[in-house]
């Protein structure tokens, strides 16, 4: 009787370390890329009217996609958002900054004049550590979502707008 605990005591044990064992893994980068691209870089962009918004801009060309692969994600500089396709030979990811927003919150003495303000959003931490210099790409492979990290990411002349 004694023997069967052990036995089913171990048994336990090792699926726990089993299922723990898979967590590490979730998330490992790969060495290629399955499509060309070109340099990376970004550009910060401001409005010319108040409160009209201001970020940067992320620009992954492509020389070739055989695959036809879809790029899905983006982190860079503690950030994450879905890329865009621009044209046929462009990804961007388009990051927001808080600079230049239109901020529209009532503060009054009376509590229910308050009541259409909106809550602050609460920053999201991205699961890597990166330098300025680097960005880390998601995209699908079948049902499969990969990582691929970029480096040397140029930084252009800012863009602003009337």
């Amino acid at each position: 009787m004694k023997s069967l605990k052990n036995i089913l005591n171990l048994l336990l044990f090792l699926l726990i370390i089993v299922g723990f064992s898979q967590c590490a893994s979730t998330q490992k980068l790969e060495d290629k890329l399955p499509l060309e691209i070109d340099d990376v870089y970004y550009q910060h962009w401001v409005s010319g009217v108040k409160g009209g918004g201001a970020g940067y801009n992320l620009y992954i060309p492509i020389k070739s996609n055989p695959n036809h692969i879809v790029l899905d994600s983006l982190y860079f500089k503690g950030q994450q958002v879905k890329l865009e396709l621009k044209n046929e030979s462009v990804f961007v990811g388009r990051f927001k900054s808080k600079a230049n927003k239109k901020h529209d919150i009532i503060m009054s003495s009376d509590p229910l004049a308050e009541y259409g303000n909106k809550a602050p959003e609460a920053s999201k931490s991205i699961p890597f550590k990166l330098s300025d210099a680097e960005c880390i790409v998601s995209y699908k492979k079948g049902k499969k979502t990969l990582y691929y990290k970029i480096s040397n990411i140029t930084k252009k002349v800012s863009a602003k707008y009337p």
